[in-house]
């Protein structure tokens, strides 16, 4: 049976990495059959979609509005995934729209969750693919070129993997958002993302722990990789501050444990934020610029 794919991405703002997402989906080995892009609190993104696409795949926009907590992820890939849905998806594909996919990204993430299919197991089962980081250039359209592999970075807590290697992931704190493919029947089984998360951080560690809830399976595939466009980021992101330790304290109440335990400890140490010392949970003790 023919798979009908999407290839989901959520945006605000990110006009020129989104150009060079779509410049990658152009040269796919295996063209996707749908593009989403969600535009969060963006009315700029439908007019650069226009024309980037191949003739081969349909393209939808559909938009959600921001949030005073700072920019509903969560929810904006969960609107990508169910406008996919309602195209006729059998697999999703979401990208981060700062990810240039390589050639074989569509393919072999296709064909990756179609040998899964062959061998089913009790629970999910959530494919990733490796993501290298490019170097800075002048202005993003520089990266539009074909030898991007040679440029790129592995990222040194993640597996690099060979070209038709699959290797099961043993940790799923590895887990992120970047990019990865499931399954329909598999996404909706472990729900989506958890809308409750608002703003930056948090919303895929939580998702990858409710995949080994569901007694399922990350898999690294090798052959699907993404090149992560450079954009300056601060660390500590003190932009997000304020959603990292609400979506920390979120998390906690959950799963018993604190993710982004460096940041929240940068954080404290520049006096932004302490634990309570009688329900451990932490406290913004001002706000940074989000």
């Amino acid at each position: 049976m023919t798979q009908r794919i999407a290839v989901i991405t959520i945006v605000h703002g990110r006009q020129e990495h989104l150009t060079g997402l779509l410049w990658g989906l152009g040269r796919q080995e295996r063209p996707p059959d749908l593009c989403v892009v969600v535009a969060m609190d963006d009315p700029e993104v439908a007019s650069v979609v226009t024309g980037w696409t191949p003739e081969v795949t349909q393209t939808l926009v559909p938009s959600i509005p921001g949030a005073h907590e700072g920019l509903p992820l969560a929810a904006a890939r969960n609107v990508g995934a169910r406008t996919a849905l309602e195209a006729g998806a059998d697999v999703l594909i979401f990208l981060d729209v700062d990810c240039i996919p390589s050639p074989t990204l569509v393919r072999r993430y296709a064909e990756t969750l179609a040998a899964v299919a062959t061998s089913p197991r009790p629970g999910p089962t959530v494919l990733a693919g490796e993501v290298t980081y490019l170097p800075p250039v002048a202005h993003p359209r520089d990266y539009r070129r074909a030898d991007l592999a040679a440029l790129a970075r592995p990222h040194p807590a993640r597996p690099s993997l060979a070209a038709d290697e699959v290797r099961p992931g043993q940790d799923l704190r590895l887990f992120w958002s970047l990019s990865f493919a499931v399954g329909t029947a598999d996404w909706v089984r472990l729900g989506g993302f958890d809308e409750g998360y608002v703003g930056y951080g948090a919303e895929d560690t939580d998702f990858g722990q409710r995949l080994g809830a569901a007694d399922g399976q990350l898999l690294w595939v090798g052959g699907a990789a993404a090149f992560h466009q450079h954009h300056p980021s601060p660390t500590p992101p003190l932009q997000h501050l304020a959603s990292i330790v609400a979506n920390a304290n979120r998390f906690r109440r959950r799963w018993g444990w604190f993710p982004m335990a460096d940041w929240l400890e940068q954080f404290q140490r520049l006096g932004l934020a302490e634990q309570d010392p009688h329900t451990q949970e932490w406290l913004v003790l001002t706000h940074g610029p989000e």
